[in-house]
Formats: C-alpha cells, sequence, structure tokens
C-alpha cells in the first residue's frame, strides 16, 4: 500500500502540479482544501483533484482565518505596522489544518506547492527567481519535520510546462498575487468595513509638519509619497499610530544597518551567542545581505546588517538564512 501524504490543494496550478510530482514518487495523495469562501477556488480544487484521481476534503477555516489571521491583520495597521498575512496563516492555520488531517488518516507527510526546498527536515531556498522560503519563516521545526515541498527545484515557468504537460484543467489559470481574504486587492476598503479607521494627520519631514495624511493605514515605510519637496523625492520612514502622524525622509534616510526583531520563531536550537547570518526584511529577490544576530536579554535580537536594508518596516518578517539554510525568523520591531 502506497504511503500517504496530504496536500494542500488549494485550486492553483502549483498545487496541482505538486500533486502530480508526488503520484510520480509512489505516494498516495490526500488533497485538502482549506475553503475561505471562494466559489471559484472550491470548484477549482474539486475539478483539479477529479483529473488527477485525488482524494479530497474540505475544511471551512473561514472563522479560524478571522480570529487568527485577520484579526491581526487588521489590529497591525491600527498600531501602524505593515503585516505579513501569510507569514502568520502559514503555521497557524494552514500547516496546522494539514497536520491535524495526516494525523485523523495516518499519514507521515504533508506537502504544498511552496517554491523552497526541504531537505533532511531542513529549509532552504529555492530556485533564486520564485523563492518563497520567506513566507515560511513562522512555521514551526515540528511542521518542517514532515513537509515536502515538490517544486524546490523548478522555476514558476518550468511548472506552466508541466501543468499543460500534465493536462491540468487549471493550467492555464492566472497566479494569485493578492491577499487570500481580500480578493479584489482592496485592502484599504476591507480594513474600512471592519473598523473605524483613524482619519487625517500630519506627514512631518524632520520634525516639520510639511503635508497632511488621509490615514495612517494607507500608508507603510518605504513608500514614495508623491510629487516633491525641495524638488526631491520624499518616502514614509516611520508611522507613529499614536499621534497618528507619519515621518518622512529622503531616499538615503530610508537605509538602515540594525533591525531589532521579536517573536522569534527558530528552526535551529537557540543561538546564546551573536551568530554570522544573512537576513531579509521583505519578500525579494536580492536584497539578503550578510549580518550579525545578536540575541538579546528579552529575547528579541538585534541584527546588524553588513550592508543596508532598504526600509525595514514594524510588523513585516526578518527571515534569517545560514547560506541557503532558512534557519528562524522575527517580527520587526
Amino acid at each position: 500500500m502506497a504511503e500517504k501524504v496530504v496536500l494542500g490543494l488549494s485550486g492553483g496550478v502549483d498545487s496541482a502540479v505538486s500533486a502530480r510530482l508526488l503520484q510520480e514518487q509512489g505516494l498516495e495523495v490526500c488533497g485538502l482544501f482549506l475553503d475561505m469562501g471562494s466559489a471559484e477556488a472550491r470548484y477549482d480544487a474539486i475539478r483539479t483533484a477529479e483529473f488527477l484521481g485525488v482524494s479530497l476534503e474540505i475544511a471551512d477555516i473561514k472563522d479560524e482565518l478571522e480570529a487568527k489571521v485577520c484579526k491581526a491583520f487588521e489590529s497591525a495597521y491600527l498600531r501602524g505596522e505593515t503585516p505579513n498575512p501569510c507569514i502568520i496563516c502559514n503555521p497557524n492555520v494552514k500547516f496546522r489544518n494539514l497536520i491535524v488531517y495526516a494525523d485523523g488518516i495516518g499519514a507521515k507527510h504533508i506537502a504544498t506547492g511552496h517554491y523552497a526546498r526541504v531537505e533532511n527536515a531542513m529549509l532552504f531556498k529555492g530556485q533564486a527567481s520564485n523563492d518563497q522560503s520567506y513566507m515560511l519563516c513562522g512555521i514551526l521545526a515540528s511542521q518542517v519535520e514532515r513537509l515536502i515541498l515538490p517544486l524546490g527545484k523548478f522555476e514558476k515557468s518550468e511548472v506552466r510546462e508541466l501543468a499543460k504537460a500534465y493536462g491540468i484543467p487549471v493550467a492555464e489559470k492566472p497566479d494569485s498575487m493578492e491577499i487570500c481574504f481580500i480578493p479584489d486587492k482592496d485592502y484599504i476598503g476591507w480594513l474600512q468595513k471592519r473598523t473605524k479607521m483613524p482619519g487625517e494627520g500630519a506627514m512631518c519631514l524632520d520634525g516639520t509638519e510639511i503635508m497632511r495624511h488621509n490615514g495612517i493605514y494607507r500608508y507603510t515605510v518605504g513608500q514614495r509619497i508623491p510629487g516633491l519637496y525641495n524638488e526631491r523625492k520624499v518616502y514614509v520612514s516611520a508611522i507613529d499610530a499614536g499621534k497618528n502622524t507619519i515621518e518622512l525622509s529622503y531616499w538615503d534616510d530610508l537605509f538602515k544597518t540594525e533591525v531589532r526583531a521579536s517573536n522569534l520563531n527558530w528552526l535551529i536550537e537557540k543561538p546564546a551567542l551573536p551568530i554570522r547570518a544573512s537576513v531579509k526584511v521583505r519578500h525579494t529577490k536580492w536584497e539578503c545581505p550578510e549580518c550579525t544576530v545578536t540575541p538579546m536579554p528579552d529575547g528579541s535580537v538585534r541584527i546588524e546588517t553588513d550592508t543596508p536594508v532598504r526600509a525595514p518596516a514594524r510588523g513585516q518578517s526578518a527571515a534569517i538564512y545560514d547560506g541557503e539554510r532558512l534557519i528562524g525568523g522575527g517580527l520587526i520591531l
């Protein structure tokens, strides 16, 4: 009897190709569709499972997503932060549900269509063009131990070609780029429907108000403000929710060589002394400088980069690497 693996089957191309690759390895693929209310995604998952001959369980996670991700997303914007809901969702909702279902049917492993690699219960970067390891910096070591990532060695274009070659019915389906619970991409409208958001306030450069903003939740650190001031471009450098103000700066002032991060999730033994590593402060293809990570008495870490990083934003994650290996991550303070 073939060994079972539980695959997060989303109705998209990546998870569909992952299913076929797992089948080619001789595994019995048991699909789990995490239902967030999209009838289109549910239909695509069902027809993909039928085409591949994969069993499919549908789990309604709307309430869990609201409690663990949506509320945190909303609260972060009210604090003037820039949250990354996928990094919150992965360990607390997506991978948790995959493991619960796997345990229920006696499956040892779980799988997703993320573009990263797992080797010997360690997480590594995927191909540089579409690496998604940053999005996995919050998942637990116990989840990594059971994880298979079939797409780790592939580029997205290769996966598209495989989908066509396999005849997968969603082979031409566009990539999903938006936040899954805000399918129209209008996070500002989504926030406004949920709660009373703060109104306008001052935007200051060097302590002097030079213009007004129409709500701090509309901005993130590093964002360029339209127009020029003193014939120069200005950018958001800090957001103060308590004062309802936005601090502006010129381009050069956005770059930092020190970042603090809390709520560390280590995928190695928690270091007691400074370690050399590299860090990503956002989901980017190119910015991952070498750094020194120093544990602090309060449980946070101080990250000192060899070369400056652009506009680290409170609420985003700092993903820490040892070479290609993802070794941890935490929330930027």
